[in-house]
């Protein structure tokens, strides 16, 4: 089993930069593929990046590809999402989650997920 507790979000204006950290604990935590997601108030849950487990290869939704960066700290059981030039439509509850297996941009494949943490992009 995996525990995940996500921090970093808070008010940001709008071009600023957030980081978000995601401590991960419990068994094996090497042997799963990480995600970041985010759900908007009356939206659906988006992927936005996923770390492989095997080689830390990264793959991103093409939409927010090249204003948000994952990474992985493995010593330390971290990943982050650096978000850079955010905007009011990033607003949203992010997430991370934890999936034994290949990288994905799907929720519904992840077996463990954190608390979420607030992100609000205004002025």
């Amino acid at each position: 089993q995996v525990q995940l507790v996500e921090s970093g979000g808070g008010l940001v204006q709008p071009g600023g930069s957030l980081r978000l950290t995601c401590a991960v604990s419990g068994s094996n935590p090497h042997f799963y593929s990480m995600g970041w997601f985010r759900q908007a108030p009356g939206k659906e849950r988006e992927g936005i990046s996923c770390i492989h487990y095997g080689d830390d290869s990264i793959t991103y939704a093409e939409s927010l590809k090249g204003r948000f960066t994952m990474s992985r700290d493995r010593p330390k059981n971290t990943v982050y999402l650096q978000m850079d030039r955010l905007e009011p439509e990033d607003t949203a509850v992010y997430y991370c989650a934890a999936l034994r297996g290949l990288c994905a941009l799907v929720g519904d494949f992840y077996d463990y997920w954190g608390q979420g943490t607030q992100v609000t992009v205004s002025s």
